[in-house]
């Protein structure tokens, strides 16, 4: 109770008078240290001690007799949004000492400390809970914890542990990695129980039985013959969206997927149409618009979802709008049109000219809008290259302009996904306001490739330790709200780089330990196409390879892992929204888990040789009933710790039940 107005001290309208209360004693122990300058916050917790009682649950002098174990998990039930402000729960292994546990916020970018009151149990761990306003200058709100450790004596500083979302600090952390919600911009719900499915539409299947006839300047190649680099994208296979729409009951009823990506589709001269002539047209090799909207349909009928490829940056050299609006392309100083990455036949769109914002996501008719109306109703973009898009030569107002196709997106369709294509990272356009998720390249391809294959997507050599590879992950995910992060699209291939198995030397063994890794981490799991059947292939056009649709070809080991994992994501809501704690690790294994207030899964991925880990399940904020293994395998549990064994080059994953 505030002992001004004797009102909760969670409550937002007692800050003030505790805020008052706080700075008196924080004078008075400044005074009484002899005038010595201590650090603010320090201070403040100080003279916070000296106001509380007795320790809650401590009989005595309150000591740390070993390291504290902090926990909040940045998901409902523990960070939940209302009218007001945030509710938060901090979850601890220890009993904490009331009034020395807070929250720090940054209302209209001033620190304020409110303090947490204690709140029960959650399975073993100790419960504080809390309420923040809203920033009211900010939609994004940050926020961090602290505990004061130490410091009995007034003006003493005392030792201090705070917690931000890449973990436990012994100073303040930096804003960067604090905990973060939107207030408004929330992705999607519906992202995160997906299980996308990319396609390459030429390579994919055929379900025209027409013979194929490759248009003037191209070349027809035969089903399942390679991909040859001196062709390029003068080399057709056939693929179309009839192909895709037959193979529907393959893709959900067989592999559990229930989303699907595809890869440019609008006119254009090359095979991977990344150089559109008509965003009004679907092109007549895949079937016309016509076999989109048997497509869209065919989804639709299932539940299944459908993305579409934006390619609004740039567009082909074949496009109208070349010739009948040419003020509309940037221009270099001499006043030549300026090609994407320096190629003549993408050439780049300036958007600082009114008719370019009109044409891609401002007018009713424009290239965003059309397609999510009906009879479309695609479900959301793929933005190529959305870093690069801007005003003039540059990326210039980047921000400004995805917000306003994030606006355009969301008046046609409330739940629409918009997703950003990023090599790097994408922190800056992740914050809430921007993109709902992006290719999840610097999250998750990237450090997965260093763990397994020893590469950076670039080829070179960089191969991570198990601690290294851990860090790149939590670090990945402190830095956008969790909700984004929920929306993420995980992936291990793509059009754009070597196939994983390639990369691992066609090691299945390892890329099954990929794909567990897919299926688990936070975000949505992609496939590209093939990849449940082993498909290799080197650096574009070779990772574009033909679907080999010859079941007697098909490693039904690696198929049959790709789709237990699918079908267990459907089961476990943990896998889809729950929150991730890293357990424990070794020189060649992580261990980590992803939880609800009702259920959790322990994953144990192991590059090295067989090993046997004993994880400590009672930091998990649940008591669990029941315990097993993934393939029903009894477990053995003690003092609230699980002791798991794996082979080599293996996964396992143990599976508890509220």
């Amino acid at each position: 109770m505030c002992s001004t107005c004797a009102a909760p001290l969670t409550v937002p309208a007692c800050i003030t008078a505790w805020k008052t209360s706080m700075w008196r004693s924080l004078i008075a122990a400044a005074r009484g240290a002899g005038g010595r300058s201590v650090p603010w916050w320090r201070s403040i917790i100080a003279s916070a001690r000296l106001q509380a009682e007795q320790p809650v649950g401590v009989e005595g002098p309150w000591a740390q007799s070993r390291r504290m174990f902090l926990l909040h998990p940045a998901t409902p039930p523990w960070a939940v949004p209302d009218a007001t402000g945030l509710h938060l729960v901090l979850l601890s292994d220890q009993p904490l000492p009331a009034g020395r546990v807070f929250v720090r916020s940054l209302p209209d970018n001033e620190e304020l400390l409110t303090p947490l009151q204690p709140d029960g149990q959650e399975g073993t761990l100790q419960r504080w809970c809390a309420h923040i306003a809203w920033d009211g200058g900010h939609g994004l709100q940050r926020y961090c914890f602290v505990v004061a450790l130490e410091g009995a004596a007034p003006g003493d500083e005392g030792r201090l542990q705070w917690l931000a979302a890449d973990g436990l600090h012994a100073e303040l952390p930096p804003e960067a990695v604090h905990f973060r919600h939107h207030r408004h911009g929330q992705p999607p719900a519906w992202v995160r129980d997906q299980v996308f499915y990319q396609v390459f539409p030429d390579r994919f299947a055929r379900g025209n039985p027409a013979p194929f006839v490759a248009p003037p300047g191209a070349v027809a190649s035969p089903w399942g013959a390679k991909p040859d680099s001196c062709l390029g994208q003068r080399q057709f296979f056939g693929g179309d969206l009839a192909g895709v729409t037959q193979q529907l009951p393959y893709l959900q009823d067989e592999l559990g997927v229930t989303a699907l990506y595809l890869n440019p589709v609008f006119q254009s001269p090359s095979n991977h149409r990344y150089d559109t002539s008509d965003y009004t047209q679907v092109d007549p090799l895949l079937g016309g618009n016509a076999a989109l909207l048997a497509l869209r349909q065919a989804t639709q009928a299932r539940g299944m979802r459908l993305m579409l490829d934006a390619v609004v940056n740039h567009t082909g050299e074949q496009h109208a709008w070349l010739q009948q609006h040419a003020g509309w392309y940037a221009r270099d100083a001499e006043g030549r049109v300026l090609g994407w990455k320096g190629h003549g036949t993408l050439p780049v769109l300036d958007f600082s000219v009114p008719g370019v914002q009109q044409a891609v996501y401002g007018a009713p008719d424009s290239v965003l809008r059309r397609w999510l109306q009906p009879p479309w109703s695609i479900d959301g973009w793929r933005l190529d290259v959305v870093h690069m898009l801007g005003e003039g030569t540059g990326a210039r107002h980047n921000a400004r302009h995805i917000r306003r196709m994030r606006q355009a997106v969301r008046e046609e369709n409330p739940q629409a996904y918009l997703l950003g294509e990023h090599f790097s990272e994408a922190t800056r356009w992740l914050q809430g306001d921007q993109e709902d998720g992006a290719m999840n390249y610097h999250g998750f391809t990237t450090p997965v490739r260093g763990w397994l294959a020893g590469l950076e997507l670039a080829g070179v050599r960089q191969r991570l330790s198990t601690a290294a590879f851990e860090a790149w992950l939590t670090r990945a995910i402190a830095a956008i709200p969790y909700a984004n992060q929920l929306a993420q699209m995980n992936l291990l291939d793509s059009h754009d780089v070597p196939r994983l198995l390639t990369e691992l030397g066609g090691d299945h063994a390892r890329l099954q330990l990929a794909f567990t890794l897919l299926f688990t981490r936070p975000g949505a799991p992609c496939l590209y196409y093939g990849d449940e059947i082993g498909l290799e292939g080197g650096a574009d056009p070779d990772c574009r390879r033909c679907f080999d649709w010859d079941r007697s070809h098909w490693p039904m080991p690696l198929w049959q892992h790709v789709q237990r994992l699918a079908r267990l994501r459907a089961q476990r809501a943990e896998w889809r929204e729950g929150a991730t704690l890293t357990l424990d690790q070794g020189d060649d294994w992580l261990a980590y888990a992803r939880y609800t207030p009702q259920a959790a899964s322990v994953v144990l991925v192991n590059r090295g040789a067989a090993t046997s880990a004993a994880l400590p399940l009672h930091r998990l904020p649940l008591r669990p009933r029941r315990v097993q293994g993934w393939q029903g395998e009894a477990v053995a549990v003690a003092s609230g710790v699980a002791t798991l064994t794996v082979p080599a080059c293996a996964s396992t994953v143990l599976l508890l039940d509220a």
